[in-house]
């Protein structure tokens, strides 16, 4: 999840946890100790692009770091708080609670989590929300600000915290329940419409989860399309982008593309564009795809000029948004 997403859902734990023994440094430790493993940004500074996708959500995601770093933490929260009352257990349980829902919630994305590093490099990735969903982070946001705002005395601290957190869950079940009806339908089209496919997921468009992205194929190929959790109409408008696995075989930056391909879990598209060939990972969408189902994917690598890539997740996301696209994308939401 998103950064914003994280500091508030930590504050909000941390509250709950300490806020009477610690008052709000207890949102202090929430907040900071819930954003911890993405400290693995900092290997963008000297990794590789390639190797820094793989860095991040990796080992400062897995168990093996919570395992590992739980008990400094315990040392370190006990030492600086000699007065607090709260045992070592208890921080433990905490900083453990903390990290465990770090990394689920980082997993209901489409980015991948290195749950399991460095015994398997399996990214696990449910894609049940966007990365950055306003619906779901306002609650603790909102809960956050309150109870930076209330006097530590302030007997409902416990229902803004409760509210923040328990909303956002419910938004969970929520978007669980689009994807289950997502799931069953996008199947049964794409049966109906005599599309073979090995490989699939579904995933939600930017920041909603009403409106669906798809991607269904096999190595030669993968057809993209999108899907309205409010759609009527019982087909399913696709567009066919070739593979082009060959193009790959051309250049000589091959432990760069190894990693592309290990980090996109083989939903790649290769194109030609110009003077470079550029590597699409299909899994983050296509720019405003809701709108032509022609744009280029939000992912593209330039793989000729390794240089040019250094905000490659992000560039793409947004790439092409204005008022029109705004208004494109509530108009597909309404379903067709």
């Amino acid at each position: 999840m998103d950064t914003l997403t994280h500091l508030t859902i930590g504050a909000c734990v941390g509250e709950a946890f300490a806020g009477r023994r610690l008052g709000k440094r207890a949102m202090l430790w929430g907040a900071t100790i819930h954003s911890l493993p993405d400290i693995d940004f900092l290997t963008t500074f000297w990794f590789s692009t390639p190797r820094a996708l793989l860095a991040h959500r990796g080992f400062t995601h897995s168990f093996l770091f919570c395992a590992m770093i739980c008990p400094l933490l315990t040392i370190a929260a006990n030492r600086l708080t000699p007065s607090s009352n709260i045992s070592r257990r208890q921080w433990c349980v905490f900083f453990v609670s903390l990290l465990l829902l770090h990394d689920g919630l980082d997993a209901l994305n489409n980015y991948g989590v290195g749950w399991f590093e460095p015994f398997n490099e399996a990214r696990i990735a449910f894609n049940l929300i966007y990365v950055a969903d306003p619906f779901f982070t306002i609650w603790p946001l909102v809960a956050c600000l309150a109870l930076l705002y209330l006097k530590q005395d302030y007997k409902r601290r416990k229902i803004w915290y409760t509210a923040g957190l328990g909303i956002s869950c419910f938004y969970l079940l929520y978007c669980y329940k689009h994807k289950l009806v997502m799931d069953l339908s996008v199947k049964a089209l794409l049966k109906e419409q005599n599309i073979r496919y090995t490989r699939y997921f579904t995933t939600p468009a930017p920041l909603q989860n009403w409106l669906w992205y798809i991607t269904a194929g096999t190595d030669s190929g993968y057809y993209t399309g999108y899907r309205s959790v409010f759609d009527r109409k019982q087909h399913l408008a696709l567009t066919y982008f070739p593979r082009n696995t060959h193009l790959l075989n051309s250049t000589k930056y091959q432990k760069d593309i190894g990693r592309l391909v290990q980090f996109s879990q083989q939903f790649y598209t290769v194109e030609l564009r110009k003077d470079t060939t550029v590597f699409n990972d299909l899994r983050f969408g296509q720019i405003t795809g809701w709108q032509n189902p022609n744009a280029g994917f939000a992912f593209h690598y330039f793989i000729q000029y390794p240089e040019q890539n250094k905000l490659v997740v992000q560039r793409g996301r947004f790439a092409g948004w204005n008022w029109q696209a705004a208004k494109s994308l509530y108009r597909r939401i309404k379903g067709d």
